[in-house]
Formats: structure tokens, sequence, C-alpha cells
């Protein structure tokens, strides 16, 4: 399932972020990466107001980022995407506390979790997932040993 996110509807909900950093789109950005490859799922996020020169789509790895130029707002380009989508909306999670973009969210059947909502889970997922993988966890001196025979050997050593 994809989630769209109204950026600047999200920001302030996020403890750390605010509006007024000039940064406050990359760091949301850098923040949807990491949910997006902890709950395996693609994120589309609109942003308005984009500076002169800047507006249009980039990629960040699972993260699709809408700079949406000045003559429309993130609402309406979240809006026009819904429509795009059609019956594949459902399929669609949007992420806003914005009412209009809500109502036309639930009127193409896609889920909607308000930006508090969303905000919380995300604290949640972070206070469970530990900071390092388990999995790049370091060897014991023994392990280590263990594996400099392997590869002096080219086998595994028997046990």
């Amino acid at each position: 399932m994809t989630l769209i996110i109204d950026g600047h509807n999200l920001i302030p909900r996020i403890p750390g972020l605010s509006l007024s950093d000039p940064d406050d789109e990359d760091k949301l950005i850098h923040l949807l990466q990491d949910y997006a490859r902890i709950r395996r799922k693609s994120v589309e996020v609109y942003f308005d107001k984009a500076p002169v020169g800047q507006a249009g789509e980039r990629r960040f790895g699972q993260v699709r980022a809408h700079f949406v130029r000045d003559t429309i707002t993130a609402d309406e380009a979240i809006m026009a995407r819904l429509q795009q989508l059609g019956k594949r909306a459902k399929n669609y999670t949007v992420v806003s506390s914005d009412h209009q973009v809500r109502r036309a969210a639930q009127a193409v059947h896609a889920t909607v979790i308000t930006s508090e909502d969303f905000s919380a889970a995300w604290q949640a997922l972070q206070d469970s997932t530990p900071e390092l993988d388990p999995r790049n966890r370091l060897l014991a001196e023994d392990e280590v040993s263990e594996w400099e025979q392997l590869f002096k050997r080219g086998h595994r050593p028997e046990k």
C-alpha cells in the first residue's frame, strides 16, 4: 500500500520538526525514508509553495516528493492525484488532517489517517525499532576467529 501525505500538514505534528525550519521538508523526507524502509511501503509526499524553479517531482528511494508550484495547493494536488487513481485509490492511504482532503479521500474509498494519528504511530514505531539492526551486530572474538579460519581454509570448520 502506498501512502499519500500532506507534507506541510504533517510537519508540525512530528516532534522535532517545525514549519519555521528552512530544512523542514528535507527532514520530513528523511523520516519518511526510514518509515518506508521499516514498513516496506511507498510514500508520496506533497509540499506546496515550491520556490521558483523548484516545482516538480523528485525521488528519494521509496519516497516520491511532489513540490507543487504556487498556482495550486498541495491539497488540490492530492485531490487531483486521488481522482487520477480512480478505483485504484482504495489501495492508498491518505495522511492529512485537512477536512477537504479527508473527504476527497473517503469519496474514492482511500483509507484516511489523521496527521496526529500517523505521528503517534511513527513515534511508537521509533520506540520499538532498535537503532542498530541486529543482523549488523558486532561479532564476538571466537566468531571472528572462526570466520578467519573459514577464509584461510575455504570452508567452514567442523564442530
